[in-house]
């Protein structure tokens, strides 16, 4: 199938099907005519891309995946190790926004959001 059809199937826009080619993620196979032919492997190996990418992975991080899945010999110890430290990364975004979260909620109650010039948001902010 060619690129517009295989972008369909796979859910994802054909620049980033031509971006993962680019970079050597996925590998269609070229006609006589130079075209892009995709197979039912192909479709299988950019919904795994999706479904990684939309998990939050990074491009290195799903070039490990998928070699990992590609090899029949893995350790599923090592599919563990890339998925925890991933998750660590989340959880420690999560930290982060939720003490961002926290401050601004403070500083937003402290703002008695009136005609005033003082403003405990902006004391807040240059601190």
């Amino acid at each position: 199938m060619n690129i517009s059809e295989a972008a369909t199937r796979a859910g994802l826009p054909p620049k980033t099907i031509r971006y993962y080619e680019d970079i050597g993620l996925v590998a269609p196979d070229r006609g006589a005519n130079g075209y892009r032919s995709f197979s039912e492997s192909h479709i299988h190996k950019l919904h795994f891309l999706a479904r990684a990418r939309g998990l939050g992975f990074s491009i290195e991080d799903c070039r490990t995946l998928l070699a990992l899945y590609e090899d029949a010999g893995r350790a599923s110890a090592d599919v563990k190790s890339v998925a925890q430290e991933h998750l660590g990364q989340i959880e420690a975004k999560i930290a982060e926004l939720t003490a961002m979260r926290d401050t601004l909620t403070e500083l937003v109650q402290a703002c008695a959001g009136d005609h005033r010039p003082d403003c405990p948001i902006l004391k807040g902010l240059e601190q």
